[in-house]
């Protein structure tokens, strides 16, 4: 056969071709079965388009060398969302089988067509979904810079809740944010793939010279494919992600309930930051918690009524003694024979008031840094009282 003579052939079986494509589709491959009529009916434009576009080029392949790349236009765009590159490649696959099986024992020359065409085909589809991939990158990393800046700000509305979702979030629970300096170069992608491996999410924004993540424990899978209980605590996951940061102080905010109210760990996560630099010998990653003096004097509100709510409060209620003893272990230097001897009780009674304080509320007033924290919340804790300052 002659070209012209291959040619009016090709038209003259396309409708054929295409009718074949789409009956082998629906056999071999099953996620298009399982496809909605309206993007069966998409595929089904594709493939009859790819068939239509190698008709013309094999008439003249120099005068459309981007001709493959019109192959995807007749799709919508929404096909690109629920066709994976993958099931793409498979597409081209199965079209190229059936319009070889058709021209088995023809002119050679239509078979190297074929293949050259396909080839042709398959970088369109990879350049088609990298441009859209690209695409997709920008608009996440936008909206992800959107959804920090939300979180640190406190400006919370209803569709906070949606752009989470939208950026793929996998965190479960608890959340915690992370604030550092940021590094001369932020590898994004690095930070996610150390995140991943200790079973964790983040969300991660620049704010000029301060790096933000909000860390979310992922749901690990058990070995019956059950939900495990997490493996590691948000300490751990910090200190995980502690070289990503640049040079300078680390702080980690108090966990919260979920990513919603990331606003209030991000809140203290910023205001020890901004005082980590007071406590000499903090390490690094730091509790904000353990910043509360230093945020206290700084003038933040949440680090006042945190001393008097988790100190102060619960001292009081609990045994006015307590109180009373802690107040005068601190203002003798922590010395328990000078404490016995202003409360007129034998240095033992001290050390289990002491050990009681530390039951009760979790610090121990005996470690020098522990102390100044007591004694910071004994003062808040008195200034607040109604009538003013008194013992």
């Amino acid at each position: 056969m002659t070209k012209a003579q291959t040619l009016t052939w090709l038209r003259n079986i396309s409708g054929d071709l295409a009718s074949e494509t789409l009956k082998k589709l629906d056999d071999t491959l099953p996620w298009y079965g399982t496809m909605p009529p309206s993007r069966r009916s998409a595929v089904g434009l594709v493939a009859q388009a790819g068939i239509t576009s190698f008709i013309s080029w094999y008439d003249d392949p120099s005068s459309q060398p981007w001709i493959a790349a019109d192959v995807f236009d007749a799709a919508p765009r929404e096909l690109l969302r629920s066709v994976s590159l993958q099931q793409t490649l498979q597409l081209i696959r199965v079209v190229v089988e059936v319009v070889e099986e058709r021209v088995k024992g023809r002119d050679e020359s239509v078979r190297e067509a074929i293949l050259l065409y396909s080839r042709e085909i398959a970088f369109a589809a990879a350049d088609v979904y990298a441009r859209a991939a690209e695409a997709r990158g920008l608009w996440d990393a936008r909206l992800e810079a959107l959804v920090v800046d939300s979180i640190l700000s406190g400006e919370y509305d209803n569709e906070l809740p949606s752009r989470i979702a939208a950026l793929g979030w996998n965190g479960h629970g608890e959340v915690c944010v992370l604030v550092g300096t940021t590094p001369r170069i932020v590898d994004v992608d690095q930070v996610r793939r150390i995140a991943r491996h200790v079973d964790a999410d983040v969300l991660i924004g620049v704010q000029g010279n301060r790096l933000v993540v909000v860390i979310g424990r992922a749901t690990p899978r058990g070995e019956d494919g059950t939900d495990a209980p997490p493996t590691h605590t948000f300490a751990q996951i910090a200190e995980a992600l502690e070289p990503s940061f640049g040079e300078g102080h680390l702080v980690l905010g108090p966990e919260v309930p979920d990513v919603v109210e990331a606003g209030k760990s991000a809140k203290a996560a910023l205001a020890g930051f901004a005082v980590a630099r007071s406590w000499r010998n903090a390490p690094r990653p730091t509790h904000a918690d353990d910043l509360l003096p230093e945020r206290a004097l700084a003038g933040d509100p949440i680090a006042r009524r945190t001393l008097i709510d988790r100190i102060y409060t619960p001292l009081k209620n609990h045994n006015v003694e307590l109180l009373a003893t802690l107040w005068a272990y601190l203002d003798n230097g922590r010395s328990l024979e000078a404490t016995a001897r202003e409360l007129f009780v034998h240095p033992n009674t001290v050390r289990y008031r002491l050990k009681r304080i530390s039951e009760v509320i979790g610090w121990d007033a005996t470690g020098s840094r522990e102390a100044l924290i007591l004694q910071c919340a004994l003062v808040v804790g008195s200034i607040a009282e109604p009538g003013g300052p008194r013992r």
